[in-house]
């Protein structure tokens, strides 16, 4: 059974950082891409960052580019939101997925239970 467990979040000020990790277990890690989503109350859940298989290609929302960097550990089976200069409407729950298949043009089907962040003014 395939599953994906985050961690780190928390309560940060408003210019802070965080980095969120992904654990997953139950599948061939190597294979697939992976991503990081967040949904705000009263909002849609919004995809935010993907990395491939590999590791080598990367794709951001316009509203993180140039502060969230999403990384990959193949050896740790365990990606990674590293996420600088928060600010209060990055407040949201963060979920990492995978993706089904090695690269980030295909769906997304293994969700994690997510994790809080609370960005403060």
């Amino acid at each position: 059974q395939v599953q994906l467990q985050e961690s780190g979040g928390g309560l940060v000020q408003a210019g802070g950082s965080l980095r969120l990790s992904c654990l997953a277990s139950g599948l061939a890690f190597d294979d697939y891409a992976m991503g990081w989503f967040r949904q705000a109350p009263g909002q849609e859940r919004e995809g935010i960052a993907c990395i491939s298989a590999s590791g080598g290609s990367t794709h951001y929302a316009d509203s993180v580019k140039g502060r969230f960097t999403i990384s990959k550990d193949n050896a740790k089976k365990t990606h990674y939101l590293q996420m600088d200069s928060l600010r209060p409407e990055d407040t949201a729950v963060y979920y990492c997925a995978r993706v089904l298949g090695g690269y980030c043009d295909k769906e997304f089907n293994v969700w994690g239970q997510g994790t809080q962040v609370t960005v403060s003014s």
